[in-house]
């Protein structure tokens, strides 16, 4: 990858590479690592970290606005410099697939749409602006796991903007085409262990938030990964709302994304234009929203995935994985006692 110009530009460049190579230092095969008795836990009661808006690290300021937006924002967006400050807090992530999954990302917040204007159905990631073709992302994902056969990705299309029934079937085609017998079929959520996986080498997990699913073994109902969204700035609110949404949790008997992320008002990023999202909100919270996180336990009752903005930052990812070892501990007293 080469660093953009300009001094700036090599600075980004340094701290984004040494900031991937930190996460990735013991995280890229942290699954096939888990001690056996954890092989054999669902999925769902295990502590696996994610990203929210996985995709968001690259976004085209020279694409048109996305379907996503309001239409005044379009009109404004009509000024270049207002790209400029969409790209600032539509940007969440600093690492790509293939960085993310090093540093032990697993779960994947993915927002999809088709380009109105143009010619074809290719689908690509979304957030405001146009991030890169998701035959792009899946194939990195797909490189990632050939080289690494024991780790199991969850991917979750939740959101789709100016898709009708055939581009969803296009996009469909290529999550097969990508992954083939690595997807894993539908089946009762506590079914699905690290050794069933591993038996049917299977690694991938696709929850498709569209009826179309049911027409495709492969595709998971969106309903079986619930992601409940504080949709505040406020991290006192977002703390006791992942407090809230746990204590539902087991009635349910899915997966669990707790969103440990803040989300900026109109009036937030009229406040800070130039500063953005990761300089207003991530930075000043993440402390408190880590020490929440270190306080968490998988299992039944517990957290499940946990998803965060700028992955890279405080060691976030294996925060999650160390929370694991909490059911060993569960099982040593067990036995004991």
């Amino acid at each position: 990858m080469r660093p953009p110009a300009g001094r700036e530009g090599g600075r980004r460049w340094r701290r984004r590479r040494w900031a991937a190579g930190a996460m990735a230092e013991s995280n890229a095969d942290w699954m096939g690592s888990l001690p056996a008795a954890l092989r054999s836990y669902p999925l769902s009661n295990l502590a696996i970290p994610g990203s929210h808006d996985s995709f968001s690290y690259w976004v085209d300021e020279k694409s048109p606005v996305g379907p996503d937006q309001a239409t005044a924002i379009k009109r404004l967006a009509r000024i270049s410099l207002v790209k400029k400050i969409m790209k600032k807090w539509s940007v969440t992530q600093n690492l790509t697939f293939k960085e993310q999954l090093e540093g032990g990302i697993r779960y994947f917040d993915l927002r999809v749409s088709s380009k109105p204007e143009e010619i074809g159905q290719e689908i690509y990631f979304i957030h405001g602006l146009f991030g890169i073709k998701v035959w792009d992302g899946l194939k990195e994902i797909n490189t990632f796991l050939e080289q690494h056969p024991k780790e199991v990705v969850f991917l979750d299309f939740n959101h789709f903007y100016a898709m009708d029934d055939s581009h969803h079937s296009f996009l469909i085609s290529r999550i097969r085409s990508a992954f083939g017998s690595k997807l894993c079929s539908a089946e009762c959520v506590e079914y699905v262990t690290l050794q069933y996986m591993w038996e049917k080498k299977h690694q991938v997990l696709i929850f498709y938030h569209y009826p179309l699913y049911r027409e495709y073994p492969f595709l998971w109902p969106g309903y079986k990964m619930p992601a409940p969204w504080a949709n505040t700035t406020n991290v006192h609110e977002l703390l006791q709302f992942l407090e809230t949404t746990l204590e539902e949790r087991s009635r349910y008997g899915t997966f669990h994304v707790s969103q440990a992320i803040l989300t900026p008002r109109v009036n937030t990023i009229a406040r800070h234009l130039i500063r953005g999202l990761k300089n207003t909100l991530v930075h000043r919270n993440l402390p408190m929203i880590l020490n929440w996180v270190k306080a968490q336990k998988p299992g039944v009752r517990g957290v499940n995935i946990i998803t965060s903005d700028f992955v890279e930052l405080d060691d976030f990812a294996a925060t999650v994985i160390a929370l694991n070892d909490l059911l060993l501990e569960e099982d040593e007293t067990a036995t004991t006692s």
